[in-house]
């Protein structure tokens, strides 16, 4: 009896196209500019991590300075990643009509004004505003990041480059904590300056963004237009765009839904496992504001190194099953993140869990990127992600209301105190979440290897049914070296497969 054609699907071919180069070598390749915009993409991400993060890791400063509950103060969490998915369209869409730099420059700009207001805020009813609003500007960030930093790179090194791009949100969350724990107590500002050091990060990574040259993806269209002596004017091209964004629509609507199951899944399991991860150590185990924090910068290490080793190994082994490898090690390691007190067990617990949660992360930019319709790289990918975070906006208040209703009892002081079991909650929520994930990737599409650079724009007719400007135009030399210098003659024939493992699944 034959397997289903996901199971016989699930580790991949070798590469599509000639190239054969090795990692090193396509590393070799890059020029200072493809080096500067994945550097760009990183830096965006890694400030989307410190400005989210700066709530989660002031909490207990929160509940002091407003007098509210943790469930209460958690409402913040909620709403910002309920609006994340407005801003997920807004500079989506922005990035694919009208190019990846300037979008992400003024993307960057707005969160860290936001972020900035935060820190000023005095009373609750304020903070919450300006979370909301800071979740629109957030929203649009992964997006973007993700298409500037893999579109301009070689095939064979996309793998690994998706992992080190995602583990600039861990990355973000050690800066936070590292923050967390040497600034905030040092200073009169207390957990504003948290705010404040995220919002001069963030506009830092705007001033990047606004010196590196345009993506080369978007110049080459710019280019063929002019060579072409077709010159079409903006409101054209905003037509265009509109019309084959319907097409794309009815073209893809399955993949679609599936794309925002499988991130539901996904925002579900990291959320799950970090947005109350310190205020569970301090109140279900009784650690000190400063051994949470330790304990967190442990577990971002092990998210760092995850990323990157599932990354690397997606490349070889394929991106669904090396996705599944590391959601199988989260389950493994639960019990060592809830049954210790010890702190160097439960700290060794947050640096497994995460090493697997963040390893399977670390595949997510490279196989939505490859999954995507090519022309929609930022708005489909970013759209998907963060209507799944809208779904998982609930994480943290689910858990603090799962510790409002499951007790236990711990020696604080030599006293017995009754104190949410934090532990009992998230064990059972993250192995949930794990099993789902596991189920949503093995039944999905893989596109492994795709050239996606070799599309059209999506201000160009044919881009809404996935057409190919190499089918039909004569490369550039600067798209060559994205591909190792090959030409892609069957660019056609690989978007007629993607059509048909859509289809299958």
């Amino acid at each position: 009896m034959a397997l289903p054609y996901f199971l016989r699907n699930l580790v991949p071919r070798r590469e599509r196209g000639t190239s054969t180069r090795s990692l090193w070598a396509a590393l070799k390749t890059l020029t200072w500019v493809q080096w500067a915009q994945f550097f760009s993409g990183w830096l965006a991400w890694t400030c989307d991590a410190i400005d989210f993060f700066s709530v989660s890791l002031s909490v207990i400063h929160l509940q002091e300075q407003f007098g509210k509950s943790t469930h209460t103060i958690t409402t913040s969490i909620t709403l910002t990643l309920l609006f994340r998915s407005l801003g997920a369209v807004i500079f989506g869409v922005l990035s694919d009509r009208f190019g990846r730099k300037w979008p992400l420059v003024i993307n960057l700009v707005i969160v860290a004004v936001l972020e900035l207001g935060a820190g000023f805020v005095q009373t609750f009813p304020q903070f919450l505003a300006l979370r909301s609003l800071f979740g629109i500007g957030m929203g649009g960030i992964w997006g973007l990041a993700a298409s500037t930093a893999l579109e301009n790179l070689p095939v064979e090194a996309r793998g690994i480059a998706s992992g080190v791009l995602q583990e600039g949100y861990a990355v973000g969350y050690l800066l936070a904590a590292c923050i967390n724990l040497e600034l905030v107590p040092a200073v009169p500002s207390g957990w504003r300056s948290l705010f404040f050091m995220a919002a001069g990060i963030s506009l830092f990574a705007a001033i990047v963004r606004a010196l590196i040259p345009e993506s080369e993806f978007f110049l080459r269209a710019k280019e063929e237009e002019r060579r072409s002596g077709v010159q079409r004017s903006t409101s054209e091209k905003t037509k265009i765009f509109m019309k084959e964004t319907g097409e794309m629509l009815k073209a893809h609507w399955k993949l679609c839904i599936y794309a925002v199951l499988l991130m539901t899944g996904f925002n579900f399991l990291s959320h799950g496992s970090q947005d109350l991860y310190p205020t569970y150590l301090q109140q279900s185990k009784n650690f000190t504001a400063h051994n949470a924090t330790i304990a967190t910068i442990i577990g971002n290490c092990g998210a760092i190194a995850g990323g990157i080793f599932a990354g690397y190994s997606s490349q070889y082994i394929g991106r669904r099953l090396t996705i599944v490898i590391f959601v199988l090690t989260i389950g493994a390691f639960i019990p060592l993140w809830i049954l210790p007190s010890s702190f160097s067990a439960l700290a060794a617990g947050a640096f497994c869990v995460q090493f697997g949660v963040q390893g399977a992360w670390g595949v997510i930019p490279i196989q939505l990127a490859e999954m995507s319709p090519p022309a929609f790289r930022a708005t489909f990918p970013g759209v998907a992600y963060q209507i799944g975070n809208m779904i998982s906006s609930a994480s943290a208040q689910i858990e603090a209301t799962g510790g409002d209703n499951i007790k236990t009892t711990i020696i604080k002081d030599g006293v017995p105190t009754v104190v949410p079991d934090y532990a009992t909650v998230q064990g059972i929520f993250i192995g949930v979440v794990a099993a789902f994930v596991i189920f949503i990737t093995i039944i999905g599409p893989e596109n492994h290897g795709s050239h996606f650079e070799q599309a059209k724009t999506a201000f160009e007719e044919g881009a809404g049914h996935d057409e190919a400007r190499n089918a039909e135009t004569e490369q550039s030399p600067s798209s060559e070296s994205l591909n190792g210098g090959v030409v892609n003659e069957k660019a056609s024939s690989v978007i007629e497969e993607k059509r048909e493992i859509e289809s299958k699944v």
